[in-house]
């Protein structure tokens, strides 16, 4: 069995879309293929056949969240240890690369989006950060070359 470690915040959106899904998207899809059958012949009925394609994307996707939710370690803001970066945690540092401060907040992978600063636990510089405390430098290799940063401040935001 996997853990599937998550901050609360995404926890509560992944059951948010679990039950969206074995709702509204199952009776949506379902009222697809009724009208769909009522076309007549199911051998060459295009809506059938696409209302059938996105009922088996749905099921997947059901499938999946139900492991994680069940696999899930929830990560509780309230009694991160700040000494250390660590899953939950949000953790400003200094890129000395481009001579910035910048703040990446340590999330699950499903939380992951590196565009608004929300970084995966198992991404190369979530990875490196994990653990560290405030003063030290880590230094991630990326494609484009080393990436020197060093822990400035590890807050619970």
């Amino acid at each position: 069995m996997n853990e599937y470690v998550v901050t609360r915040q995404g926890y509560d959106k992944m059951v948010e879309r679990y039950n969206f899904l074995i709702t509204e998207k199952r009776e949506e899809i379902s009222n697809k293929l009724t009208l769909a059958r009522s076309y007549g012949d199911l051998s060459e009925n295009a809506e059938y056949d696409a209302a059938r394609s996105e009922q088996a994307k749905v099921e997947t996707e059901i499938m999946e969240l139900e492991v994680k939710i069940r696999n899930a370690v929830i990560v509780d803001a309230d009694t991160l240890d700040l000494s250390k970066v660590s899953v939950g945690c949000t953790v400003k540092v200094y890129d000395e690369e481009f001579d910035e401060e910048v703040e990446y907040k340590i999330v699950g992978t499903s939380e992951s989006d590196p565009a608004n600063g929300n970084i995966s636990y198992i991404s190369p510089v979530g990875k490196a950060l994990l653990g560290k405390k405030k003063g030290e430098t880590v230094v991630v290799e990326t494609p484009n070359g080393d990436l020197s940063l060093k822990v400035l401040d590890i807050i619970n935001k």
